[in-house]
């Protein structure tokens, strides 16, 4: 009862490539840290009293509001990434573009996240 593989399968050593669950997990990791630290972007920035550049840059400079900020960057981007490649390896049949895809994206992700940090630090290093 315990095994429900047909022969074939068995003999063809077809089944799990034993790597979904850590990719499900990762997403479900980084969507749970997400909740949070929208919602103190969300709060934060709300409570702003002005939208200009002096008021968002004084609010970037505090530690914990950096910080925060580079969490989400880093955080956003990687659960992007993550869902991103579910899309592509669900629509795109061919091994070829399906890798090409793939390897864009976690470059782009990686790209615009290290640009998102880089920002921030500049804004909250700056004199």
């Amino acid at each position: 009862m315990s095994n429900f593989r047909t022969p074939l399968s068995r003999v063809k050593g077809l089944g799990s490539a034993k790597e979904g669950t850590g990719h499900f997990w990762s997403q479900r990791l980084t969507a749970v840290a997400l909740v949070p630290l929208v919602l103190w972007l969300a709060f934060s920035v709300a409570s702003l009293p002005g939208m200009d550049y002096v008021a968002i840059r004084e609010w970037l400079s505090q530690p914990f509001n950096a910080i925060a900020m580079i969490l989400f960057i880093i955080a956003a981007f990687y659960h992007a990434r993550l869902g991103l490649q579910v899309v592509i390896e669900d629509y795109i049949g061919s091994h070829g573009p399906r890798t090409a895809a793939i390897i864009g994206v976690t470059f782009a992700a990686a790209a615009l996240g290290v640009t998102g940090v880089f920002s921030v630090m500049r804004i909250a290093f700056a004199t």
